[in-house]
C-alpha cells in the first residue's frame, strides 16, 4: 500500500485542532493557560488527570501515563491504523491526500471500510423507509408520535423484506461479502449469505463522534419468527457494552447543562420521545443491561469530577422496571454525580407518557426524580411486613447495606433518619446496623485486595510491574532550587519554545542539567532543528529516552503559571535567561579558583582574566537584555 506523504501526514495535524477531536468523547475545561482537561479515556479515575494543550497538539494524563499527539489517540480509542487515523482527520478537513510514488489513495480496509459498510447500509435503509413497501414501519412511527421529520433527525429507516436486498445494493457499491460479513449487515446459513435485518424498522446506532457503527430492529409483521428487537452482534466497530444510542445527539447538551445531566431510557422510541419533547440529553443502552463500561463513557462526556452533575434513570413501574432500577443501583457508586429515578405514573414509558399526556408531561417527569438512594431502599422494604418486629428487623437488614453505602459522611446520617422514619424503629439501633454493615463491606473488600497482593507461586507478595518501577515522574524530582529552575525552565521551553528569541534558547539549552532526567528532556530538546514547526515539542517529548519520556509528556501539559499568553512568554524567556546566568556563574566560580594556582603574568593567567573579563561582559548582556 503506498504511503502518505510525511508533509501531509504534518500538513493535516497542523490544521486540525486535537481539542476538538478529544472533546467529541471527552468533556474538557480549561486547566490555566493555553491548556484543557477532562477524566481520562484510558482509564478510570474520580478526578480529572488528562490534560490536552491544543497550541502543542499533544496530550497526556497524568494519572496512567498516557500521551502523545492527534493520530495516537485516534489509534487508541478507535482502533485504527496509522494510515487510516490520517485519511480519517484528512477527510474531516477536506484535505486531499498524497502518496508516495505518485500513487493514487488506495482503497482502505480494515476498519474504514467497516464505517463505510455500515454508513452506506443507513443511506440505504434511510431510503427504503419511503418505498410502498414500507407503509407499515411509516404507520408504526406515525402511531408513536413520529413524523416524517422526527425519523429524518434520528436516521430512522425500513430494512424491505427479502434476503437479498441490502446484500445487492451493498455490493453494486463495490462491498465485499466478507465486509459486509465483519460489519454485521449480513449473516451466513445454509442457504449462504442473506440480509441480517429483513421487514423491521432501523435505527442507526451511532458511536459519541456520529459515525454509525450498527443498527437496532423492530419486528413489524406476525410472521417474523425472530425476536422482537434485532440489533447488530458484536463487530471490531459496535460494542454493545459501550454504545449507547442518542449520545452523539445528547452529548453537546449533556456537556453545556447546569447541572450536567443525563436521562437514561430503556428504548430508541423512549429516546426520540424525550428528545422531540425537550429532554435533550436522553440516551438508552442497545439490547443490554447499563452497566460499567456504559459508566465509564458517560463520566467521561459529562466531565463526571464532582457530585453537581445529575443522573436519571427512568423504569417502567413493572417488575421488570425494578429489576432494573436496582441493577443500575449496583453500579451507581462509580458515578460522582448524584443519581436519581424516575417512574412516570401509571408506570407509563416516556413514548407512550408523551403519546398520552403530551410533551410537557415527558419534561415534568424530571421534576418527579427521587434520589437512587431512597429508590433502593423502597424497594427493599416492599417485600417486608413492616406492621411486625420480624418484618421490621428483616428489613432493617437488607435495607442497611444500602445506606452503608453511601460515601458521603453529610448525607448518610439524613438516609439512617429516613429508613428509621420507615420502619418505625430507634434511630441508634439503626445507625447501629448500618454501621455493622459498612464494617461487613469493608472487610470483604480488603480481602480480595490481600488475595491479589500475594503471588500464586509462593504466597508472598507479588512482584510490582517494571515499568512503574522506572517510571520517573515529576512528583519523583528533588525539592530543590537548581531542580526547580531546571524544571520550570523546560516547562516553558517546551510549550512557548517556538516564540522565545532562537539565540536566546540556544544558548539556555547548552549546558547540562543537575538532574539526569532533565538533562534528557533538555538535551532532546536541543536535538530539534526547527522549534517553529507545528508539533515540533510533542515530537521532542516523544524523544525523550526511557525511562525519562513520561516526565517529558508532564512538563510538556503542566499548566504553565502565568495569567495568559504575554506573561507566559515574558516568564519562559526569564527562566532561559536565569539558566544562562547560572551558567556563567558556574563557569565564573571555577574560573576564580583556577585564577588562584596560576602566576599572574603566565600566558594561563592572561587567558584566564580574559575569560573572566568575557563572562562579565556576556553576564552584564543577558542581565540587561
Amino acid at each position: 500500500m503506498p504511503r502518505i506523504l510525511q508533509a501531509d501526514v504534518e500538513e493535516v495535524k497542523s490544521r486540525t485542532n486535537i481539542a476538538d477531536i478529544v472533546g467529541e468523547r471527552v468533556a474538557l475545561k480549561s486547566a490555566g493557560v493555553g491548556s484543557m482537561k477532562g477524566l481520562c479515556p484510558f482509564h478510570d479515575e474520580k478526578s480529572p488527570s488528562f490534560h490536552v494543550r491544543p497550541q502543542v497538539g499533544f496530550y497526556h494524563c497524568f494519572g496512567c501515563g498516557a500521551s502523545g499527539d492527534v493520530y495516537s489517540f485516534l489509534r487508541e480509542m478507535d482502533h485504527v491504523s496509522f494510515t487510516e487515523a490520517v485519511e480519517r482527520l484528512a477527510g474531516r478537513i477536506g484535505y486531499a491526500l498524497h502518496y508516495e510514488d505518485g500513487g493514487a489513495a488506495p482503497e482502505t480496509s480494515g476498519r474504514s471500510r467497516l464505517y463505510a459498510a455500515n454508513t452506506a447500509a443507513a443511506e440505504y435503509f434511510r431510503g427504503q423507509l419511503l418505498s410502498p413497501e414500507a407503509e407499515s414501519a411509516r404507520r408504526f412511527l406515525g402511531e408513536r408520535g413520529f413524523d416524517a421529520g422526527a425519523a429524518a433527525h434520528f436516521g430512522v429507516g425500513y430494512a424491505p423484506r427479502g434476503w437479498d436486498n441490502l446484500l445487492k445494493a451493498l455490493s453494486a457499491q463495490g462491498f465485499s461479502r466478507d465486509e459486509l460479513t465483519n460489519a454485521g449487515l449480513v449473516s451466513t446459513g445454509q442457504r449462504g449469505v442473506y440480509d441480517r435485518f429483513r421487514g423491521r424498522v432501523i435505527w442507526p446506532i451511532r458511536d459519541v463522534t456520529g459515525q454509525t457503527i450498527g443498527f437496532g430492529a423492530r419486528r413489524l409483521y406476525d410472521d417474523d419468527q425472530g425476536p422482537k428487537y434485532l440489533n447488530t452482534p458484536e463487530t471490531p466497530l459496535y460494542k454493545k457494552t459501550q454504545v449507547l444510542y442518542g449520545l452523539d445527539l445528547a452529548k453537546r447538551d449533556i456537556a453545556r447543562g447546569d447541572p450536567r445531566r443525563v436521562v437514561v431510557v430503556e428504548g430508541y422510541t423512549d429516546v426520540m420521545a424525550c428528545h422531540l419533547a425537550g429532554v435533550t440529553t436522553a440516551i438508552a443502552t442497545c439490547g443490554t443491561a447499563f452497566a460499567a463500561e456504559h459508566i465509564k463513557v458517560l463520566r467521561r462526556v459529562m466531565g463526571d469530577d464532582s457530585a453537581s452533575g445529575e443522573v436519571v434513570f427512568t423504569f417502567d413501574g413493572d417488575e421488570a422496571g425494578q429489576k432494573a432500577a436496582l441493577r443500575a443501583f449496583s453500579e451507581d457508586s462509580r458515578f460522582n454525580a448524584q443519581t436519581f429515578v424516575a417512574v412516570a405514573p401509571d408506570g407509563l414509558d416516556p413514548c407512550d407518557l408523551r403519546l398520552q399526556r403530551g410533551d410537557a408531561a415527558v419534561r415534568g417527569l424530571m421534576d418527579a426524580k427521587v434520589p437512587m438512594f431512597e429508590f433502593a431502599i423502597d424497594r427493599k422494604l416492599a417485600g417486608y411486613d413492616l406492621a411486625t418486629v420480624e418484618g421490621q428487623v428483616g428489613a432493617l437488614r437488607a435495607a442497611a447495606p444500602i445506606v452503608a453505602e453511601i460515601r458521603d459522611e453529610l448525607l448518610r446520617p439524613g438516609y439512617e433518619r429516613v429508613l428509621a422514619r420507615r420502619l418505625g424503629m430507634d434511630p441508634t439501633d439503626v445507625r447501629q446496623q448500618v454501621q455493622r454493615a459498612a464494617r461487613g463491606a469493608a472487610a470483604a473488600d480488603r480481602e480480595p485486595r490481600r488475595a491479589a497482593s500475594a503471588s500464586p507461586a509462593s504466597g508472598g507478595p507479588a512482584a510490582p510491574d517494571a515499568e512503574q518501577i522506572i517510571r520517573v515522574r515529576l512528583a519523583d524530582l528533588p525539592r530543590t532550587a537548581d531542580v526547580a529552575l531546571e524544571r520550570d525552565a523546560l516547562m516553558g521551553v517546551l510549550q512557548y519554545g517556538h516564540s522565545i528569541e532562537p539565540e536566546l534558547l540556544a544558548r539556555a539549552l547548552t549546558e547540562h542539567f543537575r538532574h539526569p532526567g532533565l538533562d534528557a528532556v533538555r538535551e532532546s530538546i536541543a536535538g530539534v532543528a526547527d522549534r517553529t514547526r507545528v508539533g515540533w515539542a510533542a515530537a521532542a517529548a516523544d524523544a525523550v529516552r526511557e525511562p525519562y519520556r513520561s516526565l517529558a509528556g508532564e512538563l510538556l501539559m503542566m499548566p504553565f503559571p502565568a495569567k495568559d499568553e504575554e506573561r507566559a512568554l515574558v516568564s519562559a524567556t526569564d527562566l532561559c535567561r536565569r539558566l544562562i546566568l547560572r551558567s556563567i556563574d558556574h563557569e565564573k566560580n571555577e574560573l576564580l579558583g583556577a585564577v588562584q594556582r596560576v602566576p599572574a603574568d603566565s600566558d594561563g593567567g592572561r587567558a584566564l582574566r580574559m575569560r573572566l573579563r568575557d563572562l562579565d561582559q556576556e553576564r552584564q548582556r543577558f542581565v540587561e537584555s
